[in-house]
C-alpha cells in the first residue's frame, strides 16, 4: 500500500519559494503604485500646456493661474474645485477628478517672450520630496527632480 502527499520538507521548500517570490514581487508592486500615480501630473501639465495654447489663438494672451490646489497633498487626493480654481477657471481647464498634485502657470513676461511655463508638483510617496513636471509653448512636457522617481 502506497502513502500519498506531501513530505513536511516538500511543503517547507514551497512556502520558501513563495516567500522568495513574495519578497520579489512586493517592492515592485508598490513602485508601480508610485509610477501610476505620479502619471497624472504629465497628463494634467500636457492638457494646462494644451488649454494655454487654444486660449492664444483665440484670445492672443496666456493667462497666469495661482498655484492649485495651494499645496501639494502628498498621498492623498484633493478635490478639484472648479469656482474656486483661479486661473484654471478662466482657461477653461479642469482635472477629471481628484488630483493628487498642485499645478501652476506663470507667465515668462521677463525676458520678453511671450511665453509660459506649467509647473505640476506631487509627493507622491509622501517623503517631503516632491517631484514636479514644466512645459512651456515650445518646450514639451519635462520631468524635473532632484531625489527620487516619485
Amino acid at each position: 500500500m502506497s502513502k500519498k502527499g506531501f513530505t513536511l520538507v516538500e511543503l517547507m521548500i514551497v512556502v520558501a519559494i513563495i516567500g522568495i517570490l513574495a519578497a520579489i514581487a512586493i517592492p515592485n508592486f508598490v513602485e508601480m503604485q508610485y509610477r501610476a500615480k505620479r502619471a497624472e501630473l504629465p497628463a494634467n501639465v500636457d492638457g494646462i500646456k494644451t488649454a494655454e495654447m487654444g486660449y492664444d489663438a483665440a484670445f492672443d494672451t496666456f493667462i497666469a493661474a495661482a498655484a492649485y490646489p495651494a499645496t501639494v497633498s502628498g498621498k492623498t487626493t484633493q478635490p478639484w474645485d472648479s469656482t474656486a480654481s483661479g486661473g484654471f477657471q478662466t482657461l477653461g481647464w479642469q482635472p477629471d477628478g481628484a488630483v493628487r498634485g498642485s499645478y501652476t502657470v506663470e507667465l515668462d513676461a521677463g525676458n520678453g517672450s511671450g511665453d509660459f511655463i506649467v509647473t505640476g508638483t506631487g509627493d507622491i510617496d509622501g517623503d517631503s520630496n516632491p517631484s514636479n513636471y514644466t512645459a512651456t509653448k515650445s518646450i514639451n512636457t519635462t520631468f524635473n527632480v532632484n531625489n527620487d522617481t516619485y
